[in-house]
């Protein structure tokens, strides 16, 4: 009777999982299975695709535009990451220690995150351009101008203030959560001991707000390799290649080159080289949290 028992209650969990299984074999298992056989191979979305072996991956490490875009993505990691964190855990700390209108402050720098990537990337475009109103200001008040997006050594460094501007909130958040996941008798007890808020930071909340920071570190590092909307739409790549990103080269080479199988090899070792940087972040960053 057991038996029969457990085997229903099976029976019923594969039943309810089935729907999820289908839905991740169709657009998710599908797809990864077709991208893998489409790097090995030779196809221009007409007829049937060709094996060529390790041809593309040859080709790949071999363009001079991938070791740029290679080096875009490490040169936004340095300037996006630290900013990003930095904003975040002075948003969360702040926000931990307002006690009236915390929803409110929480909510408006969380708008930034669900804004349109388009509408947004836009509006600074329009804020920074050589005639927009932050140039204007500066020429009336201090009589020069900075080119903002329009010069290679600081439009990659544009870029990653208004993506850090984004998603501010968004991280901030996180880390407010593991703020509060904090007891505050250790806090109490550090006082009773004449720890100085300095010493409570770097010995309390530093630690164990971990499992937080490794989740915002883990979700940036994904950001880089993904980023597509604001340097698509300011820059286009531009100048001189110092802003193009793996995504947008993905998307230029297989529907504006039509070239579909050189772009799936290129996502490929861009999604190898994003999960080999999540590894990399989880194991310098992330350690086991005991309140015990």
């Amino acid at each position: 009777m057991a038996s029969k028992l457990r085997k229903r209650e099976n029976y019923l969990g594969w039943g309810f999982s089935s729907i999820y299984l289908i839905y991740t074999a169709i657009f998710w298992g599908y797809p990864f299975v077709w991208l893998v056989i489409l790097s090995f191979s030779k196809w221009n979305f007409f007829g049937s695709p060709r094996l060529v072996g390790f041809k593309n991956f040859v080709r790949l490490f071999s363009d001079p535009i991938f070791w740029r875009i290679f080096l875009n993505t490490v040169n936004f990691m340095v300037y996006f990451i630290p900013m990003v964190l930095t904003l975040s855990m002075l948003f969360a700390l702040a926000l931990y220690r307002v006690s009236i209108f915390r929803t409110f402050f929480a909510l408006s720098f969380l708008v930034a995150n669900v804004s349109s990537g388009v509408a947004y990337s836009i509006l600074f475009s329009n804020l920074f351009s050589e005639s927009g109103p932050i140039n204007s200001f500066l020429y009336k008040s201090f009589g020069f101008t900075i080119p903002w997006f329009s010069d290679p050594q600081l439009a990659l460094l544009s870029i990653s203030i208004m993506v850090t501007w984004k998603f501010v909130g968004y991280y901030g958040l996180i880390l407010f959560a593991g703020l509060n996941a904090i007891p505050k008798s250790l806090y109490e007890a550090a006082e009773l001991d004449g720890a100085t808020n300095w010493q409570k930071f770097w010995k309390i909340t530093f630690p164990l707000i971990n499992p937080a920071l490794t989740t915002v570190l883990v979700f940036a590092v994904n950001l880089t390799f993904g980023i597509f909307t604001e340097p698509y739409m300011i820059t286009g790549g531009g100048p001189m290649r110092r802003t193009l990103t793996f995504m947008m080269h993905i998307y230029t080479t297989a529907f504006q080159r039509m070239n579909p199988s050189y772009a799936a090899s290129l996502a490929v070792i861009t999604g190898l080289l994003s999960y080999g940087c999540v590894l990399l972040v989880r194991f310098l960053v992330e350690r086991e949290v005991s309140l015990v």
